[in-house]
């Protein structure tokens, strides 16, 4: 019977991961309670906010919003094929640092690596004169290509790569298999778990930037929801309404919590597989 309770240090750790990832989420509860609250009665009322009335104008008047959709489909089409293009780039370039061996390599790795430590605004002036000079603003390219490189991503490909066993790719290569087929069949199939976890990872990076989407696109019509949302707001939650802006930034976050919520297993899978390396 002994081995059927749980320890006492386990129960305490899941009560304090439990207290924790409550007080986490008090934010966001007060968040989505806002959103649905009256305007006029955030404004006059003291009242608590999980008290009555509640209504979804808030979100309605978002709806209502003409180029709000536009903007959506924008932010879409920039994420996914940030996304993808992140996946296929860092697959290539993981594996070969993993893998091959070519003049310069370990240089070059750190060099990659370097690029963690420059932040995005060291280089903001460079890249907006170079995409003006190429005539790349207000355009999908010009908001996907800064994406693309992600040294976190190539790093994360490599650590990946060098932890598969070498004994794949000689028994691949004994069966006459040329290098892009051992990739393609052999290898990235086993990279699927942490492809997931990077893939969320650039999913949500770009999907919530506001810094670059907020220089290169100038035209509403380019607009992605993180700018358009804050194109429309006051500037002060009293001209439009705290419930309002909350309702806003709810809006906002929705794609990503489903995205979440869809690739959560292969995200646990990822971790559970790097915890166990």
């Amino acid at each position: 019977m002994s081995g059927v309770h749980q320890p006492k240090g386990s129960r305490a750790i899941m009560i304090a991961v439990g207290l924790f990832a409550a007080v986490w989420l008090l934010p966001v509860a007060w968040v989505l309670i806002l959103s649905f609250k009256p305007n006029e009665v955030l404004m006059m009322s003291g009242d608590p906010v999980w008290k009555p009335p509640f209504t979804f104008k808030n979100y309605i008047n978002i709806i209502e919003t003409s180029s709000v959709f536009r903007w959506l489909i924008n932010s879409a089409i920039v994420s996914v094929s940030a996304t993808v293009l992140v996946l296929a780039l860092s697959s290539l370039a993981g594996y070969g640092f993993a893998r091959l061996h070519f003049p310069f390599r370990n240089t070059i790795f750190v060099l990659v690596l370097i690029g963690l430590a420059i932040p995005e605004q060291a280089v903001i002036i460079a890249r907006h004169q170079l995409f003006t000079n190429w005539g790349l603003h207000n355009s999908y390219v010009g908001l996907i290509l800064p994406h693309l490189s992600l040294p976190f991503g190539v790093f994360l490909m490599t650590q990946f790569f060098r932890g598969i066993p070498q004994e794949l790719d000689e028994a691949a290569i004994l069966d006459n298999a040329s290098r892009w087929r051992t990739f393609w069949k052999v290898l990235l199939p086993q990279t699927l778990p942490v492809q997931a976890t990077l893939g969320i990872f650039t999913f949500l990076l770009v999907w919530n930037d506001y810094f670059w989407p907020l220089i290169s696109a100038t035209r509403p019509e380019m607009y992605t929801l993180t700018v358009g949302i804050a194109s429309v707001q006051g500037n002060f939650a009293q001209s439009e309404g705290l419930g309002y802006l909350m309702a806003q930034a709810v809006f906002a976050g929705l794609p990503a919590l489903i995205v979440y919520l869809i690739f959560q297993k292969q995200i646990i899978g990822a971790a559970a597989g790097q915890a166990g390396r």
